[in-house]
């Protein structure tokens, strides 16, 4: 039984039957076995974390051993997935309390230099977008890899704290526009486009 594209047709739109009441109930009969069957972040992001929740030692209290970058498993390196999720920007965007639950914890950002009378009023409206397209990057790079460019008129939606809709990042242009202002970044900025693999940075 080829189980993964099974599971891909009944992801689908209208996949688990044109009747609601039996749609319902396969849902049903689904969530009782997986309840991210059909989890609403990219299945990359999930495949990788079901690796980690396997990999957690439950004689010893369920603690994760520690995973270094360069560590594979099915040909894709774990340890550089599971570095990447602890960063600042990608820890606030992704499933971060499960990572949590299997003892993962986010690597601590580092403290801006503070600039004259901004750093009462919080992070300026650059460093708000930046942020904004950096989640989206890193969005994209989990479900995309960073192999693939992001072409130029591609928009993604990320979720952002405070707001109760998906904000959409014209991620393209924003990858565009970094790259000709590269210049102007400051270190933090470009150390995390590089965990990215964003080779320019």
């Amino acid at each position: 039984m080829p189980i993964g594209q099974h599971m891909a047709n009944l992801r689908r739109k209208g996949g688990l039957g044109k009747n609601p009441e039996r749609a319902a109930a396969r849902a049903q009969q689904l969530t009782a076995i997986d309840e991210d069957w059909n989890c609403p972040w990219p299945l990359d992001w999930q495949r990788h974390y079901r690796v980690l929740a396997d990999l957690v030692d439950t004689e010893t209290g369920g603690v994760l051993p520690d995973i270094a970058p360069g560590v594979l498993f099915d040909g894709d390196d774990l340890g550089k997935w599971l570095q990447r999720q602890k960063q600042p920007a990608t820890w606030k965007l992704l499933q971060q309390e499960r990572l949590t639950a299997l003892g993962v914890q986010p690597l601590e950002a580092p403290s801006p230099a503070p600039a004259a009378g901004r750093a009462a009023k919080g992070p300026g409206k650059a460093q708000q977008a930046f942020q904004r397209g950096l989640a989206a990057l890193a969005q994209w790079v989990e479900r995309e890899g960073s192999h693939r460019p992001v072409p130029r008129g591609h928009a993604e939606e990320i979720t952002v704290d405070g707001e109760t809709e998906p904000v959409t990042v014209r991620l393209g242009v924003w990858v565009s526009n970094t790259k000709t202002r590269r210049d102007k970044l400051t270190p933090e900025q470009r150390n995390a486009l590089a965990e990215l693999g964003i080779d320019w940075a």
